[in-house]
């Protein structure tokens, strides 16, 4: 049977180290009222925990819990107040992974940078689906995937990740949106660098006006029909699949694409918990296990 609860206090440690500088003592955000029996660090260290184990179902984590590991979370609070504080403190963690992905990407200036669709339910459903449309702004949209070759509802996630796969940038966006979009308004955080792009990234005036303003060299292929078409060198396109792992990682061990939630907030929750549970089992690997950085499906089995 699992040892979850020193599963759940070496994750709890990194998640204090993380926020020193934000939670008080008692591992909570500082407020006025009465403390909460189930800190603000134990609400997020458990919301990892499950991730990392690739627990897809709350239901299910609660049931085991409740069933088997009482005695070791004796102030596990219900399952509805632990969603709502989990929503709430989204913000804390996004903080642990920037924490996370610093410290694994350090020194780094070669960055990859590529999305993903995710669709949030079928697409002969679309047309009455009612999730996460509560917003305009944040509301689903139909968007066609190249390398599947499918049109999808849904969204599209963004990312950057480094050579080594360690992911240090990644939003959500419509997926109808372009993907040079994301680029315009990530490329202050990264002056200095180099990017390697598929063909969506593809834009002269895009590739020069980064480099002028910012030092940012976006590197990729040319199309066929291109005039002076050059192959794209071997070692570029050979770096450049390391974040399509990392997709498909996201898809087949932390089930990415399977969406439980009703409202846009409940969604982007959820991959955020999925992206930083995965950067935080790359960080064992790295710092406590000495396992490959990308070996995360058993490090904490």
């Amino acid at each position: 049977m699992l040892n979850l609860r020193s599963k759940f206090d070496k994750i709890l440690g990194i998640v204090k180290l993380s926020l020193k500088n934000i939670l008080n003592e008692d591992g909570n955000m500082p407020k006025r009222g009465k403390k909460p029996d189930f800190s603000d660090a134990e609400v997020i260290a458990l919301s990892l925990l499950s991730e990392c184990l690739m627990f897809d179902s709350e239901n299910y984590l609660f049931t085991m819990l409740h069933n088997n590991y009482k005695s070791d979370f004796p102030n596990l609070i219900e399952r509805s107040r632990y969603n709502r504080r989990r929503r709430n403190l989204s913000h804390l963690k996004e903080i642990v992974h920037q924490y996370l992905a610093q410290s694994l990407a350090e020194g780094e200036d070669t960055f990859i940078i590529d999305s993903m669709p995710i669709a949030i339910c079928r697409f002969s459903r679309a047309k009455r689906a009612r999730i996460c449309s509560g917003d305009y702004l944040t509301a689903p949209s139909y968007g066609y995937c190249a390398a599947q070759d499918n049109t999808y509802f849904g969204y599209k996630l963004h990312g950057i990740s480094t050579v080594k796969g360690v992911i240090t940038s990644f939003d959500l966006s419509k997926a109808k949106a372009h993907d040079i979009e994301y680029l315009q308004d990530i490329r202050e955080r990264y002056p200095g660098c180099l990017f390697l792009g598929d063909k969506a990234y593809l834009s002269e005036p895009l590739q020069l006006e980064l480099f002028d303003d910012h030092k940012l060299v976006l590197k990729t292929p040319m199309r066929i029909n291109q005039k002076n078409y050059r192959k794209q060198p071997a070692v570029f396109r050979r770096v450049r699949k390391r974040i399509e792992t990392v997709f498909s990682q996201f898809c087949d061990q932390f089930q990415i694409q399977k969406n439980y939630a009703k409202t846009f907030q409940g969604f982007a929750t959820r991959i955020l918990a999925k992206i930083t549970g995965f950067t935080l089992l790359q960080y064992l690997n790295k710092y406590e296990l000495g396992n490959q950085l990308n070996h995360v499906k058993h490090a904490l089995i």
